[in-house]
This record gives structure tokens, C-alpha cells and sequence, in this order.
């Protein structure tokens, strides 16, 4: 298996984005982050995070059950909790509608009380390792596609947790192409212009909601210390950059973000007081 470098560098470019899965479980754990509505995106993030790098065999119920690479087995009331839903009428639901769009597939055992699910396209985007191994849960990462997470986002009313995460795919650090990267981890929503300024219209018609829940969410995401929004006058919109970002993707110290350093790499005039 060849040695992977890590760039502390996240770029437009590169078509995944690495999730750690000490955060996720940091997210599931985080109960003032909502998940109400149809969570898709933290729920295939979830399932992503469980799933096998290797051959493993798992012993439930009497029975050894083998376990692939981007495959895992456990019971229907551990899943309902870990994607922190709440009965498992509604964790089958969910299950239903990743299956429906192709990006699991999954199946009842022992008398409906265990789930066993794959995820599609696993050996495209995350290593598969030869030998066999029990797989741990809590470290390591996996990665995402940026266009799945897209796709996921935009199919029905976002959750707040699915909110935050679709932040933190979106993110850009250290990159020539958008403005303000190299201040800070900035969300850039890949629309070509290399500005990561948007209006909280755009971000309305991208997760479903009216501007008045994104405003109220992204101000209780910020007072959280997940984000910090920079607001420029006019028209000019809304920049947003991630909190905790480089300690947790690259193991780094944080960055202060500037706002006047960020108007002049994004070519604003902020009238001084």
C-alpha cells in the first residue's frame, strides 16, 4: 500500500472531501445541532463512517457473519440511535431512500432484528485493504464525493446537521482558485466564479429552506463556533468560514480570521469608521 502524504491544502479541484470519523462522532454526539427533518447527508455520512476498509467476521447472535470491504452488520436499534432517529420505522425509511437513489443497499437478518447494508461505489473512493482485520469505528477517515454530498442536500429540506456538514465539504483552504482561501478555510459553493461570497437566497434554493431559517440557522451555527460569517455592505453578500477546521482535517492550529484582510483578498472597500 503506497504512503499517503497529507497537503494542508483542500482544493476545488479534488472531486472528495476526507471525513474523520472521530468528528462525525463528535456530531452525533452534539444533541444542540438538530437533525429533524430528513437528515440524508448525515445519514449516509454515518452509515459511510461504520462501513469496513477490510475483511472482518463478526460475531452476533450465535452466528459469525463476514463482512466486506464498504459492508457493516449491527443491530436496527444500534443504527436508530447512531443516526439519531427515533424508532426503527423511521430508520428504514431513511435506509429506503439511500437505496432508492443507489447509494446503499442494505437487508434485514435474524428475524428483521440486524441490517446489513453495502455502500455503492465504495472501492471507487475510499482504499480497500487485502488483508483481513477487525475495523475500527472511531478513527481514521473516509472520503465523501463532493457530488453525492451535492446531490443529498439538494433532494429535500435540510437538517441543521445536514446543513453544517454540507459547510464542511464545501470548504476551501490554500487554493489559487477562490478568493479569501488563504485566510482561512472559506465555503465555497463551486459555482465557478471563484468568489465565495452568497446571499442567503442561493443558500435558501440550496437547502430548501426560506431565508429567514438560514438566517436563524447559520447565526445559532455561529454562535455554536462552528462558522464565522463575515457580512459585507451592499450587495456584496455573505463569506463563510469554518471553525476548528485545520485542528481537526490537518491536526494544525487554527487561524484567526480577519474581515479586513478578507475584503482585500476579495477586492471590497469596507468604509472605515
Amino acid at each position: 500500500m503506497p504512503d499517503y502524504q497529507l497537503q494542508i491544502k483542500q482544493l476545488v479541484s479534488y472531486p472528495r472531501c476526507r471525513i474523520y470519523r472521530e468528528f462525525l462522532q463528535t456530531m452525533i454526539a452534539d444533541r444542540g445541532v438538530r437533525t429533524s427533518g430528513r437528515p440524508g447527508l448525515f445519514c449516509f455520512s454515518v452509515l459511510c463512517s461504520y462501513a469496513n476498509f477490510r475483511t472482518s467476521y463478526l460475531c452476533l447472535d450465535g452466528l459469525t457473519y463476514t463482512i466486506y470491504p464498504g459492508e457493516w452488520i449491527c443491530r436496527v436499534g444500534e443504527l436508530t440511535t447512531a443516526l439519531r432517529l427515533r424508532s426503527r420505522r423511521r430508520t428504514l425509511e431513511v435506509l429506503d431512500t439511500l437505496q432508492n437513489r443507489h447509494l446503499i443497499q442494505y437487508s434485514l437478518l435474524g428475524r428483521g432484528n440486524l441490517i446489513r447494508y453495502k455502500i455503492t461505489n465504495w472501492h471507487r473512493h475510499n482504499t480497500v485493504l487485502d488483508y483481513n482485520c477487525p475495523c475500527q469505528k472511531e478513527t481514521g477517515f473516509f472520503f465523501l464525493p463532493v457530488t453525492t454530498a451535492t446531490e443529498l442536500v439538494g433532494a429535500e429540506k435540510c437538517s441543521e446537521m445536514d446543513i453544517l456538514l454540507d459547510l464542511w465539504i464545501s470548504a476551501v483552504y490554500r487554493d489559487d482558485q477562490v478568493q479569501g482561501s488563504f485566510d482561512g478555510p472559506v465555503v465555497y459553493l463551486r459555482n465557478g466564479t471563484g468568489s465565495p461570497l452568497v446571499s442567503y437566497s442561493e443558500l435558501a434554493q440550496r437547502w430548501g429552506l426560506s431565508k429567514a431559517t438560514v438566517g436563524r440557522v447559520l447565526r445559532k451555527l455561529e454562535k455554536a463556533g462552528h462558522i464565522a460569517l463575515l457580512t459585507f455592505p451592499g450587495r456584496h453578500g455573505t463569506a463563510i468560514y469554518l471553525q476548528n477546521y485545520l485542528s481537526t482535517m490537518f491536526q494544525i492550529s487554527d487561524v484567526m480570521v480577519d474581515k479586513d484582510e478578507v475584503a482585500m483578498s476579495l477586492n471590497i472597500r469596507v468604509p472605515l469608521p
